[in-house]
């Protein structure tokens, strides 16, 4: 036990006591450390021999469970905790334990078992709805028709916990359940039998103001219907001391007060009775009065209830005689002769009276009270008697007529309720008495508590079989369970030798005594039996160890009680009675006597042990007359057992609060007496033992899969369950795992409570840290922003004071000011005139100097800037003349030694001439073409250069201009020097800006000269190493070459790299012309190292080019294929598709040339026409496919047209790199030979033809590109020009205009260019439109042409098929324009229409195609022609022939919703014509002028209407029924149970009632099926055509029981009230509106009747603590009784421990001013009335046929 663990302590006056441990238990600790509820902290002693720690408390959750086997600790504290928690704080009186119902006598009349009440237990499982003694008879009842097995149900208990009311109602729930087999209603009858018994055997104790002072056991007979047929009763032992004896506060039985209070009744005269206090039998308690009782009343209703079974007035008033001379008798004195005799005084008025009322004689009965008969062998005497032995044997003869009264009248209620008819099964009602235990216990207390004894031992042994069955059938391993078996204690009372063989051997001995027997006993068990004792200071009296108790029997009376003397001579005075019932009592004395009478004959016992009748046999009637009590005890109570263990026993233990009998009051003490006497906490013991704690896998899921991670949820629930117990639960037997359920030993549900409980606190926790800081926040901004208001109203405040102070301040200062400024003015004024003068003069000079300065530097740079530029052009045309000169004279020398060679060459190799004629002539024109384009290049590398210099001298030209238009500045603004500080501080700060701008114009122009240096710096060292070039390698040269005009080197060189690479001949020509530049600066020495650094970048910088682009190239080839590839398949399937047409084309033509036959080729035949069609589909989907194929036949060629230049491109590189090199070899003749071997001359000329092509095509493209580019650059510098002068003028004109007017300029700028723009964003959007539409055509374009293929395949049927099929005709129905729309029939065949039209239809056959209403026509069709031919009698005769036929199929189907629907719809039609064709006025308005001919004209049929309108009022009864009994077991599983969100509510734990459910699992119903339910009546009801207005009215009376039910369940299910079963209501309430709207039947009211539910689901998630609260749920609740609120709210708090407001139960003013009902329950078969508005048909008559499916073939149309 580890610290902070609850637990119970033993207490003297509270028998338990809850404690928390304040430090962990150890192994070996003497002492616990405990801390008290109220906080007083205590030591807790051990016990030193067995070391038992105390029981563990449940947690919170289990606490106020309904079934006391769900607990997880199940020990004596845990059960008696459970029961006062339910009973004081929730009201409730009843809790299951197992299969026992524990029921607390409240002492107060409790509003739970009404009708209401009753109908909602009704078809309900045990474990669904809250403990309740109607839950028990509903078992029985359903475990009786479903298993065949009789049932009884045993009510056992202390006198007054309320046995007799509990058997009661159980008997009320049958009969009003089950209903009556006969007219003659029994159930009344059973109910009735009531009254009688406890008037004649009930009393006033100490203890209870009703107790049953005898033993009954009701057997209630049911049909094969399982409906009542009658009844039987036993008794037990009476306890007929009473009669003479009464205890203090005490009363006699109940029928003696209550003739005593009708005394004053005519009828009653003769009787002769008075005040209750007047008699001896009566007054001997001192409270003849029981505070809220009026005998009189119970005395009608006592003479009510023998009226009722059957009792005549005589009968009655002869009961009433005995009991009143029994009165009487009791009054009757004796005066004492002597010692040994008595008399009786002389006409003594109570004796004389008890004579006339049993009409016996006066002398007679007084000789035989004072006297008494000897008898011996030889002869008999006369002995009187003494006084005491007098009053005994009187009273002994009253004890005597009261037993043969109260046997007389059982066997008369015995006769009234016993039937005729067969019986075919029984539930028997045991009510008892329980153990009792007093300060004297006699003869009745041993025979009570013996029959206890044996009740407990089979209630222990049904308890223990029944866990046997439930772990066999989960197929858990079985362990013998020890239980207590008081089967020697039993021993000990009926065994040999026992007790009570004793007690009747010593009742046959002469001179027995009680002493004598106490003896005995002594001598036989005392020292040898255990469970027997002698008391130490009485040797009258011994011990009986019962099961409950020990109990200490008086032995005085033992004896004469269980002799039952009574004197032969007065009995036989008695029967010579002239009174003819007195006689009745002792006739046959011994069948009477027997306290068990037989059962009802003709009955065939359903259980497999028969029950053996209680009559006693012929022949034995002298002995069975000798037998005493406690052996007649004996023989009835194994009859009783007999009968129980036939039978399927349920049990009630009534227990009993306090001995106050105060209402809702708890006394522990007494409560565990009981508990421990009725065996509750043997159950508890029992179920304790194995596996007490049973969850579903399902339950266990659901609850605990918040200590589930993610990965352990598996979609088998099974297996989850195994696997997470496996890690919670390390102990493997504390845990069994069955089919269905796992088992849980005792204590391991408390486990996992505390483990979900310290998860959940953990969340709790971190939630709450979480929204304690944001509230704390929210605090915190609201103080924060409350601070800053005062802040700021302080601080406005504050400025205030300071602006006022300001202000004064200001004011004294502008007065100072202006009256120095008086004085200084003057002075001022002369100053600043000659100031003003003298400045003008200088700033005009000034000015004038600068102007000029400005004018001459202007000039100045014109002129530099023509002379520059003139000496730019000389220097370059000068250059460029020197180039080409040089360029034209080593080409001319290059060309003629080449000539040279070629012409050696040619004179030796004669034979190549004839070969290569014209080749010469086409190289030069070659060579002429590349001279040509080697210029162009040079051009465009001049223009290049140009517009670079000029976009230079742009800028410089803007700079200065900038700085011109600065200096501007400065000069205008120093002409405002006379202004104040604030003037010359902003000249400053231009000056500033200025000084900034000009060095950064002196920044550009430094920037710009040094790029020009390096630019000149780059071509000095591009000389200096040009002769180291020419001794290196031709290869590594022309690599150098090329990428030395790389963008590494030229960063102004702005070509692509692609670009580059493709145009290599346009970079050798660019290198030559700078090779050929002669600087005019002098060369800078050469550079090697950073020459060999450059040509080492370049190299890298090549090769990852060439990688780059060999990557690109392979990735765009692999598109390419990959997108030919699937073009190629396209094509491919198209063309498989056209041959395939072309093939089916073949075949029609092959098929039509063999056939030779004229009709079928004709033109005009349909095969021609179908072959045509064919034909002419097929030939434009080929038209389709070669269009296809075109195109992308097109799309491969452009592609491969695509490819081809990339290819194409990178051989012209390879072959300008390949000529390059070879103009470079070495121009030797051997050389020249070699190379012309084998036709490499020829290669080479290829090669440059190659060459030359592409570099022409590449410079065309590269032209045109640029030219495009250059005009769209163009464009767009003309397009920004024009908005950049537009900005500026729109500027110019704002800065001219106000501030308003500015801001509405710039508003109406934006407004316009946004309109601009949502005009091109609307162009777009109609270009996007006009795609779309297009799109969609062409789609239209394409469904039509799938369409047309597949109606050209014609279902893959051949040619052949379809010549070879005949055409059927079509069958054009012909309009008769004569018909008048009726029908005529024969009077004889008038049962063989109502038979074929209404008792033989069935509507899911030949009905559902029918017109809706169409046997309802086809019936007012033939009224009418009965109409036409004024035949009243077979109008008559129809309208009575098709009413009677309806109600005979309604009788026979009534229980089908398709039949009631579909004969609702047609009588509602047919109500409908007969008014629309009545012919009045009200009735005509919709109808057509046709229809209006068609109206009756003979006949008024108003009555007959209204018997249609009750026909149709009793269908829809039973419509609404038959849509109850559907509905009904869907309602709570589809509401309540099912989770339709799921994981929103966790289930707790439910004990054993679970495994007792009535019903097996037949499948979870779900709001689903609700839904699908009533889509399919939905349906059902349109098809049928029934009126609109009408299935609205049959919603709403189904929505009305959906919610009825519903919410008679949630209020009677306490662990459904809750806040997560309120959201769920709320769901599947807004899921029956959505299919209300779906359906257009909001306006139905059906929405309306669910209101109460709403209401109900809102009052379980709103608040419910302050008054404020209660108020708000009074206003709320305006649909719902007091009663409900109450009761919803209270169980909501009840399972969940809330604070709930003292308001709410104490009725607050809103309530309390209510004017409901009291009543708990809605009343669930309520219907609301139904009207059926007038529907006229716009249907004709005359439009109307008949179908032949109805077999009305003989009759026939008007």
């Amino acid at each position: 036990m580890l610290q902070y663990a609850r637990v119970w302590i033993p207490d003297p006056e509270e028998v338990w006591k809850s404690a928390e441990l304040l430090k962990d238990y150890k192994p070996g600790d003497k002492v616990l450390q405990l801390r008290l509820e109220e906080g007083k902290d205590l030591e807790y002693c051990l016990d030193p021999k067995t070391k038992e720690l105390p029981p563990l408390r449940n947690p919170d959750i289990l606490v106020g469970e309904n079934d006391l086997t769900a607990l997880s600790y199940l020990h004596e504290p845990a059960v008696l905790h459970n029961l006062k928690v339910r009973f004081i704080d929730s009201k409730l009186i009843y809790t299951y334990c197992g299969i026992v119902l524990v029921a607390i006598n409240p002492y107060e009349q409790l509003p739970i078992y009404g009708e209401d009440i009753i109908n909602a237990y009704s078809g309900q499982n045990m474990g669904d709805m809250d403990p309740h003694i109607f839950a028990v008879a509903e078992e029985a009842y359903k475990q009786m028709a479903r298993d065949e097995r009789n049932q009884s149900i045993i009510v056992s208990g202390e006198s007054g916990a309320g046995k007799t009311v509990s058997a009661k109602y159980a008997m009320r729930y049958f009969a009003t359940v089950s209903g009556s087999a006969s007219e003659a209603n029994v159930e009344e009858k059973v109910l009735a039998s009531n009254p009688i018994m406890e008037s004649i055997g009930n009393a006033k104790t100490t203890r209870n103001d009703n107790s049953s002072r005898f033993g009954k056991y009701i057997e209630i007979g049911f049909d094969k219907r399982y409906r009542i047929i009658g009844a039987n009763m036993r008794t037990y032992l009476l306890e007929k001391s009473r009669v003479v004896f009464q205890a203090e506060e005490e009363r006699n039985y109940h029928i003696f007060y209550q003739l005593c209070a009708s005394a004053a009744l005519p009828e009653f005269k003769t009787l002769r009775l008075g005040n209750a206090n007047y008699f001896h039998y009566t007054k001997q308690g001192g409270s003849p009065v029981i505070d809220g009782i009026d005998d009189a009343k119970e005395m009608v209703n006592t003479r009510q209830a023998c009226t009722l079974l059957g009792i005549s007035d005589s009968y009655q008033m002869g009961i009433f005689r005995i009991l009143a001379g029994i009165l009487h008798l009791g009054n009757v004195e004796f005066a004492s002769r002597d010692s040994d005799s008595c008399a009786i005084p002389p006409k003594h008025d109570p004796l004389t009276i008890f004579c006339d009322l049993m009409g016996v004689e006066y002398e007679e009965m007084a000789h035989w009270l004072c006297h008494r008969k000897l008898a011996t062998a030889t002869e008999t005497y006369i002995k009187p008697v003494s006084k005491l032995h007098a009053i005994n044997a009187r009273d002994a003869l009253a004890k005597h007529i009261y037993a043969n009264l109260f046997n007389w009248i059982v066997d008369h209620v015995n006769k009234a309720l016993h039937s005729t008819v067969k019986q075919h099964s029984f539930i028997g009602v045991l009510d008892i008495y329980g153990f009792e235990t007093f300060e004297i216990n006699s003869f009745e207390q041993f025979c009570i508590n013996y029959a206890n004894e044996k009740l407990q031992q089979q209630f222990n042994m049904h308890v223990f079989k029944l866990e046997q069955e439930e772990y066999m059938k989960e197929q858990i391993p079985w362990t013998l369970i020890d239980f207590y078996d008081n089967q020697p204690c039993i021993n000990l009372i009926e065994a040999k030798m026992g007790v009570l063989d004793l007690l009747d051997e010593e009742c046959k001995m002469p001179k027995g005594s009680d002493d004598t027997w106490a003896q005995k006993l002594y001598n036989t068990h005392l020292n040898k039996c255990a469970l027997f004792e002698k008391p130490r200071l009485s040797n009258k009296a011994f011990i009986i160890k019962h099961f409950a108790d020990k109990v200490e029997y008086q032995c005085e009376g033992f004896l004469e009680k269980n002799k039952d003397t009574v004197y032969e001579e007065q009995i036989k005075v008695l029967k010579s009675s002239k009174f003819k019932l007195l006689p009745e009592l002792f006739q046959d004395e011994e069948k009477v006597i027997s306290p068990t009478s037989a059962t009802s004959s003709g009955r065939v016992p359903l259980s497999r042990t028969p029950v053996k009748p209680a009559k006693a046999r012929p022949g034995q009637t002298s002995k069975e007359h000798k037998k005493t009590v406690g052996h007649q005890f004996r023989n009835s109570l194994h009859l009783l057992m007999e009968t129980l263990n036939a039978t399927t026993p349920h049990y009630v233990r009534c227990i009993k609060p306090n001995d106050f009998k105060f209402p809702f009051t708890f006394d522990e003490k007494r409560a565990v007496q009981q508990l421990r006497a009725c065996g509750v906490l043997e159950t508890i013991r029992i179920s304790a033992a194995g596996f007490p704690s049973r969850w579903t896998y399902q339950e266990f899921f659901s609850r605990y899969r918040v200590l589930m991670k993610q990965k352990d949820v598996l979609s088998d629930r099974k297996q989850t369950c195994k696997n997470v117990l496996e890690k919670l639960i390390l102990d493997k037997d504390k845990y069994q795992f069955g089919k269905t359920k796992i088992f849980f030993r005792a204590g391991q549900v408390a486990y996992l409570e505390k483990i979900r409980a310290d998860k959940l606190r953990a969340a709790c926790i971190r939630i709450q840290k979480t929204i304690r800081g944001w509230l704390m926040r929210k605090k915190y901004m609201r103080m924060r922003k409350a601070a800053i208001t005062i802040q700021r109203y302080v601080r406005g405040y504050q400025a205030r004071c300071y602006a006022k102070f300001l202000r004064r301040t200001r004011a004294a200062i502008i007065i100072q000011k202006f009256q120095r400024m008086y004085v200084v003015r003057k002075r001022y004024q002369c100053m600043r005139d000659a100031t003003i003068a003298l400045q003008a003069l200088l700033r005009g000079y000034l000015v004038r100097n600068k102007y000029q300065m400005m004018l001459r530097e202007h000039k100045s740079i014109i002129i530099q800037k023509h002379i520059r530029g003139w000496l730019a052009r000389v220097h370059y045309r000068r250059t460029l003349k020197a180039i080409v000169y040089l360029q034209c004279c080593y080409r001319r020398m290059m060309a003629k030694r080449e000539l040279k060679k070629l012409k050696i060459e040619a004179r030796s190799v004669e034979r190549y001439k004839k070969l290569h004629i014209g080749l010469e002539n086409k190289i030069m024109q070659l060579q002429r073409k590349i001279d040509e384009q080697v210029k162009l290049r040079e051009n465009v590398w001049k223009s290049c250069i140009f517009f670079c210099s000029t976009g230079y001298s742009l800028q410089i030209s803007s700079y200065t201009y900038r700085t011109d238009e600065l200096h501007d500045r400065s000069n205008w603004s120093s002409h405002f020097g006379f202004l104040f500080s604030v003037t010359e501080t902003m000249e400053k700060k231009l000056v500033e800006e200025t000084k900034q701008l000009e060095l950064d114009l002196n920044d550009e122009r430094l920037r710009y000269q040094n790029l020009l240096n390096e630019f000149s710096r780059l071509e000095e060292r591009y000389d200096d190493l040009k002769d180291e070039m020419n001794l290196m390698v031709v290869k590594s040269s022309n690599i150098s070459v090329c990428h030395f005009f790389s963008p590494v080197c030229f960063p102004f060189f702005t070509y692509s790299s692609a670009s580059f690479s493709s145009g290599s001949g346009i970079c050798l020509d660019f290198l030559l012309f700078f090779l050929k530049q002669e600087p005019s600066e002098k060369k800078a020495p050469l550079d090697m190292s950073l020459f060999l650094k450059l040509q080492k970048r370049v190299t890298e910088l090549e090769q990852e080019k060439q990688s780059l682009q060999d990557e690109l190239d392979r990735k765009e080839e692999q598109a390419l294929r990959a997108k030919a590839k699937y073009e190629s398949l396209k094509r491919q399937e198209l063309e498989s598709e056209n041959k395939k047409l072309k093939n089916e084309l073949n075949e029609l033509q092959k098929a039509l040339t063999e056939t030779r036959s004229p009709e079928v080729t004709a033109p005009g035949a349909p095969a021609y026409r179908v072959l045509l069609d064919q034909l002419t589909s097929v030939s434009e989907e080929l038209e389709v496919r070669k269009e296809e194929v075109l195109i992308l036949r097109s799309q491969l060629v452009s592609q491969k047209e695509a490819i081809q230049p990339k290819v194409n491109t990178s051989q012209g590189v390879h072959w300008v790199v390949k000529l390059h090199c070879v103009t470079h070899v070495p121009q030797s003749p051997q050389d020249y030979h070699m190379l012309n071997e084998d036709g490499e001359l020829w290669l080479v000329y290829e090669g440059l033809k190659q060459a030359n092509r592409l570099l022409e095509s590449q410079l065309q493209s590269q032209k045109k590109s640029h030219e495009n580019e250059l005009e769209s650059l163009r464009g767009e510098i003309q397009s920004l020009k024009e908005e950049n002068n537009r900005q500026q003028q729109l500027l110019a004109q704002n800065l001219q205009l106000p501030p308003e007017a500015r801001i509405e300029a710039s508003l109406q700028h934006e407004i316009t260019r946004l309109t601009n723009e949502n005009l091109d964003l609307m162009e777009q959007l109609e270009k996007q439109d006009k795609t779309v539409r297009k799109l969609k055509k062409q789609l239209k374009v394409f469904a039509k042409k799938i369409g047309e293929l597949e109606v050209g395949q014609m279902e893959n049927i051949s040619p052949g098929q379809i010549i070879d099929e005949p055409i059927r005709p079509v069958n054009i129905p012909r309009k008769e324009k004569d018909f008048q729309g009726m029908l005529e029939y024969k009077k004889e065949d008038e049962q063989k229409l109502v038979k074929n039209l209404i008792l033989e239809l069935k509507p899911r056959g030949v009905a559902v195609n029918l017109i809706p209403g169409l046997p309802a026509y086809i019936l007012f069709m033939c009224v009418r022609h009965a109409d036409y031919l004024n035949d009243d009698q077979k109008v008559r005769s129809l309208l009575t022939s098709t009413i009677n036929g309806i109600k005979k199929v309604l009788k026979k189907r009534g229980d089908d919703f398709e039949t009631v629907s579909f004969w609702l719809s047609n009588t509602c039609r047919f109500l409908h014509c007969l008014k629309q064709y009545s012919g009045e006025e009200g009735f005509m308005k919709h109808n057509t002028p046709r229809q209006n001919e068609h109206c009756l004209t003979n006949f008024d049929l108003a009555e007959y209407r209204q018997v249609l309108s009750d026909l149709a009022i009793q269908i829809y009864q039973q419509l609404v029924r038959v849509l109850e009994n559907i509905l009904q077991p869907m309602i709570v599983s589809g509401m309540l149970e099912h989770e339709t969100i799921q994981g929103v509510s966790g289930v707790k734990p439910t004990g054993l009632r679970k495994r007792t459910s009535s019903i097996a699992d037949e499948g979870t119903y779900t709001l689903d099926s609700i839904i699908r339910q009533l889509n399919s009546f939905h349906s059902v009801m349109c098809q049928h055509g029934m009126d609109p207005e009408l299935i609205k009215q049959v919603v709403k009376q189904m929505f009305y029981i959906i919610g009825a039910v519903t919410l008679n369940n949630l209020l009677l299910r306490k662990d459904m009230c809750s806040w997560s079963k309120g959201m769920q209501i709320r769901y599947n309430v807004s899921q029956l509106e959505e299919w209300l709207r779906d359906k257009n039947l909001m306006n139905s009211g059906a929405k309306e009747t669910l209101e109460p539910l709403i209401q109900a689901a809102q009052l379980l998630q709103v608040k419910k603590k302050t008054d404020e609260d209660a108020e708000a749920i009074c206003s709320m609740c305006n649909a719902l009784t007091t009663a409900q609120v109450i009761k919803l709210s209270f169980s909501f708090c009840c399972l969940f421990g809330a604070v709930l407001c003292s308001t709410v139960f104490a009725r607050p003013a809103s309530l309390s001013d209510r004017k409901d009902s009291p009543q708990l329950l809605m009343d669930a078969k309520h219907i609301f009335p139904v009207t059926f508005p007038f529907n006229p048909s716009s249907l004709a008559l005359e439009t109307i046929q008949i179908p032949a499916s109805l077999g009305l073939g003989f009759i026939s149309r008007v």
